[in-house]
């Protein structure tokens, strides 16, 4: 069976009518603009439709439920962060030894998820499973068997992947990062990852 690329997991914004287009960027923009204000767990999907001036119909259609929302805000920030996985500066980028680029992608992934927490942990436990049914798990998870494989050629690049992602899931490395803060939680899981290339001594 062959590989499957990262490029082809990339997260892509779906192709829709301009009308379409337009509410998307309303709600979006609505829902973004409620939860910074207001916290999560406070919006409800009745309060996004009418910040938004559309239809409680339309919300529900196009996004389901809070958690389906909370995913599509996301869903920029991921492209970004895998834009610059693919294309962008060493080491989080191509061009710098494997175990480095997995001590930066996993700084920059917490960065990123310490960032939108609320929204993250929402998208990621909606439902049992919900997390590893994301498009963009599915990109992270191939990233870091790419590089563990390079990295530790004898080892089970694919079972170390998922063991090394429950790490920075938005449960876990939330439960530390309030235990003991963001720094020592990032350094926490870096180390993790520096382990699982033999390099268990970095970072400092």
């Amino acid at each position: 069976m062959p590989e499957i690329s990262l490029e082809s997991l990339l997260s892509r914004p779906a192709q829709e009518r301009a009308d379409a287009a337009r509410n998307r960027e309303k709600v979006l923009a609505a829902a973004a603009r409620l939860f910074a204000d207001q916290g999560v767990d406070a919006v409800s999907m009745d309060a996004v439709a009418t910040a938004a001036g559309v239809g409680k119909g339309t919300l529900f259609r196009r996004f389901g439920d809070k958690s389906g929302l909370a995913a599509a805000l996301l869903d920029a920030r991921e492209r970004d962060l895998q834009q610059l996985i693919l294309s962008g500066p060493p080491p989080l980028g191509p061009g710098a030894p494997a175990a480095d680029r997995l001590g930066a992608f996993v700084a920059a992934y917490l960065d990123y998820l310490f960032g939108h927490l609320d929204l993250v942990r929402m998208s990621e436990t909606a439902s049992p499973g919900a997390r590893y049914r994301i498009g963009a798990y599915r990109f992270w998870h191939r990233h870091v068997a790419i590089l563990l494989a390079e990295a530790r050629p004898r080892g089970d690049a694919d079972a170390l992947s998922h063991a090394l992602l429950a790490a920075v899931g938005a449960e876990a490395a939330g439960a530390l990062a309030d235990a003991y803060g963001r720094d020592r939680a990032t350094r926490a899981v870096t180390t993790l990852a520096a382990s699982l290339t033999g390099r268990g001594d970095l970072p400092a």
